[in-house]
């Protein structure tokens, strides 16, 4: 059997679900689970929505859930006919009564909580799934429509819910495989899930593609699609640099790295079930259905290029840390990072000397708060607009000289800090954001000048 996950873009409309209808028509001899997201920008404006209610503003709130609902209801029309979409039209109905209720709960107490805005923000996949499932059904696909939360266990971690495997593999087994061996379509929404007392729970933005992989590791998939609007992982972002291609195959590690670093086309989670049962993960196009798009193994074949691609990550801001006073001192690391843990911050790159430290963070409201606590340790400056570029490929861990050859091309530019061998398959350093897109379209010129045709395109 294999799982086929498709995103936001790829379920956005009737035209969209249409064509996943006839991709998985075209994989029905191999037993497919199908997971969706939330149509696109569904989950962003019901944040909104619950935002608006928690302060208040429950006519904005109510007219936002109006406009999703007539989105949804025009969608499923288009899909199902007249005949099959009165039958459906109580389903989605009933959905939203519960959604204006809750929307109208949060206005009334004016607060919203993490475990609130999981309850809200879970609509979206609810929805594109059942349609989804009505749509195959309509189509003589057999869908069948499965809620993610009876399946999906996690803790009680709102908004960031960790999986509980050995239980979610349980409920897999005693509610998918039955259906996969009757001959049925499971559809499933992504990114939803519930703890133990049966509570709704979301495991992060861009959780659709973790859950395929949970879903794929714990039915033993063959393998596990991830359908987006690409063509697969490219060796840069194509809107920075026109002359990116598709990089054929690409191992896990490789991919982890890139997706942490700013290419959006994968959850960096993703990859973790997948890598302990050493399932393939292929990134595909459901917009152009024939690419053959990215596979990601756990070996990939040996590349003549030093790097499979290159990432940025912008928004960036580093803090710097400085402390004579405290030359040597033990514990100065572990109370600097604790700082960091009260605050909430994650921290992508790190350098240290004897007297100081600097890191790099997602730039965000937090770090003034951090600073100032940081201050009762030493002495304390952060600048903003910085970005992170990350160069990635596992020939990095024999090449010799691969630092120069990069930075010689960057002769000109100023760079602020240089990672190399805490991950042996990334090369990353922090420069200016303004400078993102030079410094990208130069490093691609000078090492995607040729490429190995055994693994980019």
């Amino acid at each position: 059997m294999i799982v086929m996950k498709f995103g936001g873009t790829s379920v956005e409309d009737a035209k969209a679900i249409d064509r996943v209808a006839a991709i998985v028509q075209g994989r029905q001899s191999q037993q497919p689970v199908v997971v969706v997201s939330a149509m696109a920008k569904v989950t962003d404006t019901l944040l909104t929505m619950a935002k608006a209610a928690g302060n208040g503003e429950r006519k904005t709130a109510l007219k936002l859930c109006r406009s999703l609902q007539e989105r949804h209801y025009n969608c499923a029309s288009e899909l199902l006919g007249t005949a099959r979409f009165t039958e459906f039209h109580s389903e989605l109905g009933s959905d939203f009564e519960n959604l204006d209720e809750l929307l109208r709960g949060i206005s009334a107490v004016g607060e919203i909580t993490p475990r609130t805005t999981d309850n809200v923000a879970a609509y979206g996949e609810m929805l594109s799934s059942k349609i989804v499932a009505a749509a195959f059904e309509a189509r003589g696909l057999k869908g069948i429509h499965v809620d993610s939360r009876d399946v999906l266990v996690t803790d009680n971690a709102y908004m960031q819910a960790v999986p509980q495997y050995e239980e979610t593999n349980l409920r897999l087994k005693e509610r998918v495989e039955p259906l996969l061996s009757a001959g049925q379509v499971p559809v499933m929404g992504g990114f939803i899930g519930s703890n133990r007392s049966g509570i709704t729970t979301t495991i992060g933005r861009g959780g659709s593609d973790f859950s395929a992989a949970i879903f794929g590791a714990g039915l033993g998939a063959e393998r596990i699609e991830i359908w987006t609007d690409v063509d697969g992982i490219l060796t840069t972002d194509p809107r920075v640099c026109p002359d990116a291609r598709r990089i054929k195959v690409i191992s896990f590690d490789e991919a982890a790295e890139l997706a942490y670093f700013g290419a959006k086309v994968l959850h960096p989670a993703t990859v973790l079930p997948a890598i302990q049962k050493n399932i393939p993960v292929y990134v595909l196009n459901s917009r152009n259905p024939g690419c053959e798009g990215t596979r990601i193994t756990t070996r990939a074949p040996h590349s003549k290029n030093i790097f499979k691609a290159i990432a940025a990550k912008k928004r960036i801001t580093i803090v710097d840390v400085a402390a004579p006073r405290m030359l040597l001192a033990h514990g100065f690391l572990k109370s600097i990072f604790e700082a960091f843990d009260r605050h909430q911050v994650a921290v992508d790159v790190v350098s240290t000397s004897e007297v100081s430290v600097s890191l790099t963070v997602d730039s965000n409201q937090a770090i003034p708060a951090l600073a100032a606590d940081l201050a009762k340790l030493a002495d304390v400056k952060y600048e903003g607009r910085k970005a992170i570029v990350c160069l990635v490929g596992e020939n990095l861990r024999e090449t010799p000289g691969i630092a120069a050859l990069v930075f010689r091309e960057l002769a000109d530019k100023k760079i602020r800090m240089i990672s190399q061998g805490a991950s042996e398959i990334n090369l990353t350093f922090v420069i200016e954001e303004d400078e993102v897109p030079e410094v990208i379209q130069r490093l691609h010129r000078t090492f995607f000048a040729e490429l190995d045709a055994e693994v980019f395109a």
